[in-house]
């Protein structure tokens, strides 16, 4: 990677499937990307450090067996967990996709601390884990079925990521395990009032959304939520699958508004935010 540009890893093992389109809507807000496979990173052919940027894509990683993501969130917490605890430390980006928000939901890595306690606690612990405890997770859809579909987003909450994407957004989902519940209510909560929450499901009109405008049930509707910095998204639909103005279901019968389609917006604020801060 040269010097001068935002670095991003997008990190691919088996299974993965979304690296490719997300490495190029990443060099294509002027970044710099690789796919890294994750045995690079424990070999240390890769250093993750030398990132400003750490994608978690979509994709089926080691066949979803026991559960979406699970193997991976595993190997990440127990294996990476101390670098990962110093690239969050030092104020970078993450950004998980589908099976990415899973790994990242499972990992602990999101919500994360929702308050100033849990960070007092976690500082002080000996734990060598991304953030701490897993507080939510993703399950099956209500539907029982694998949701292939396009989805109405209300972007709500602050988020680097998210400033400036529009009011409601248009994005796809191809998932059979979206359903985002939390450990109690105590959570919910929390990621209300934090302003966590930054993606809902909603109808066309950014209003209350019932089967298939929610495709799999997920509770308040949430579809993506960031940690209580911002930097840290994590959301089961695909932004890189609207990344270009072609990419929407219906682009012929609509007025053209230039190359880029809504998803863009999210990569172009990774990468803006990082040349900003973190170059």
């Amino acid at each position: 990677m040269s010097q001068g540009k935002v670095k991003v890893i997008v990190l691919r093992t088996a299974g993965t499937n979304c690296d490719a389109e997300t490495v190029f809507a990443f060099e294509s807000c002027g970044a710099q990307a690789r796919a890294v496979h994750i045995n690079q990173l424990f070999d240390g052919r890769v250093c993750l450090h030398d990132a400003h940027i750490l994608v978690i894509p979509g994709g089926f990683t080691y066949g979803d067996d026991i559960e979406s993501g699970r193997i991976l969130a595993n190997e990440l917490r127990l294996r990476l967990g101390e670098d990962l605890c110093r690239f969050i430390g030092d104020g970078k980006l993450m950004l998980g996709i589908c099976n990415g928000f899973q790994v990242m939901v499972k990992a602990g890595i999101l919500p994360g601390p929702l308050d100033a306690q849990e960070d007092k606690a976690y500082d002080s612990s000996s734990q060598r884990e991304p953030i701490g405890a897993q507080k939510a997770t993703l399950i099956n859809n209500d539907s029982g079925k694998f949701e292939d579909r396009w989805c109405h987003l209300k972007s709500e909450g602050k988020s680097v990521w998210t400033e400036g994407v529009g009011s409601v957004v248009y994005f796809p989902v191809a998932h059979g395990e979206g359903k985002f519940i939390v450990q109690d209510q105590n959570v919910l909560k929390k990621l209300q009032d934090n302003g966590q929450i930054v993606f809902r499901y909603c109808n066309p009109n950014g209003g209350k959304p019932a089967y298939p405008e929610n495709p799999n049930g997920s509770a308040d509707d949430i579809a993506g939520i960031t940690d209580r910095t911002g930097r840290i998204l994590g959301l089961m639909p695909h932004p890189e699958r609207h990344f270009l103005f072609t990419q929407h279901p219906f682009w012929t019968r609509l007025k053209p508004n230039g190359r880029f389609g809504q998803g863009a917006k999210i990569f172009e604020n990774g990468v803006q935010y990082a040349k900003k801060s973190l170059l």
